[in-house]
């Protein structure tokens, strides 16, 4: 599949953007969010979880490295920049949430390239272009996904 590119303006714009996005999640996924410091992982993130009608307030999980949501779906909201092996991933439990039918959304997933390279992981990079665009390049696809 190829990549869907997707511009944003403002950070409005990208939360709607991860609205839309999360219209192709479900139970069981994951969502590997990459981008440099500031760019909008947490907004992106935060539009993923409004779909899900989590009422909680979205923050980044930087310092408590995992936050859980409840919604439609149960969210875990990992940030793991600050992880350096797979072991730590083991360590904080992160395999005991992603494996228990929620939604796993991964910030800083680029550290552990590794551990989101397949399955059903769906990348979500997010680069600055010029002062206040947002590209944000969408890959991967469940091998079984019909929801499309």
């Amino acid at each position: 599949m190829q990549d869907r590119i997707i511009y944003s303006n403002s950070p409005d714009e990208t939360m709607h953007a991860g609205y839309e996005f999360a219209k192709e999640l479900g139970a069981g996924d994951i969502v590997a969010l990459d981008g440099d410091l500031g760019q909008g992982k947490t907004v992106f993130a935060k539009g993923i979880c409004s779909y899900f009608h989590v009422r909680d307030y979205v923050v980044s999980p930087s310092y408590t490295l995992l936050n859980i949501y409840r919604g439609d779906l149960t969210i875990y909201h990992f940030d793991i920049y600050r992880l350096e092996t797979e072991d730590d991933l083991f360590n904080i439990g992160y395999y005991d949430y992603s494996s228990g039918g929620g939604l796993t959304i991964v910030e800083w997933a680029e550290n552990l390239p590794g551990v989101f390279s397949s399955g059903n992981v769906r990348h979500v990079i997010i680069t600055r272009e010029g002062d206040n665009t947002r590209k944000i390049t969408v890959r991967g696809m469940k091998d079984d996904d019909s929801r499309n």
